[in-house]
């Protein structure tokens, strides 16, 4: 049995959860969300705590069992208090700005990028060198930090490039000249 599976979610107040055969529905103050859940594990609501459970013994169902738990948490927790990621830009010259529902990045390239984000995810810039990610659905937040972050990733001789606020970029020692 799995160590996260067998872990009850608390449901916060103002977050309504419903089952409905093999979709688990998540409606909270910041949105709404569904997954769909495999038939191997069994979603059970007794008062404030929900508790996910394998069908039987098998290795697919205690695989499932915390898969399908932590999914859950993780809409309960994005519909209740959201995610957010955020990316730091270095680099000379190296700038981002939001217009519309699009991200425009001056990193160095010839043209300018233009990275497209949908009314589920918002991005933000904080001057010109931090970008910020927040959204209800933890993947989306992951996946669209991951690809800005994919633009130019940070290099480890300058460290120029884009990287998330508490990542380590381990630095090497450039060429040494001749003597």
């Amino acid at each position: 049995m799995s160590r996260i599976g067998k872990l009850p979610i608390e449901i916060p107040q103002g977050v309504n959860i419903a089952v409905d055969g093999n979709i688990v529905s998540v409606e909270g103050p910041k949105g709404k969300l569904s997954q769909d859940v495999c038939g191997a594990v069994n979603v059970t609501i007794e008062g404030n705590i929900l508790t996910v459970l394998p069908k039987d013994e098998s290795r697919v169902a205690g695989a499932y069992h915390g898969l399908y738990r932590t999914l859950i948490f993780n809409m309960v927790h994005g519909v209740s208090q959201g995610y957010s990621k955020s990316l730091v830009i270095n680099g000379v010259g190296y700038r981002a700005e939001v217009k519309g529902d699009a991200l425009m990045l001056n990193l160095g390239f010839s043209n300018t990028i233009e990275y497209q984000f949908n009314d589920d995810l918002q991005i933000t810039c904080e001057g010109t060198n931090k970008i910020t990610a927040s959204g209800i659905d933890k993947q989306k937040v992951g996946q669209a930090s991951a690809e800005i972050r994919s633009i130019r990733p940070p290099e480890p001789y300058k460290g120029k490039g884009i990287r998330y606020e508490n990542e380590i970029i381990k630095r090497k020692v450039g060429k040494a000249g001749i003597k």
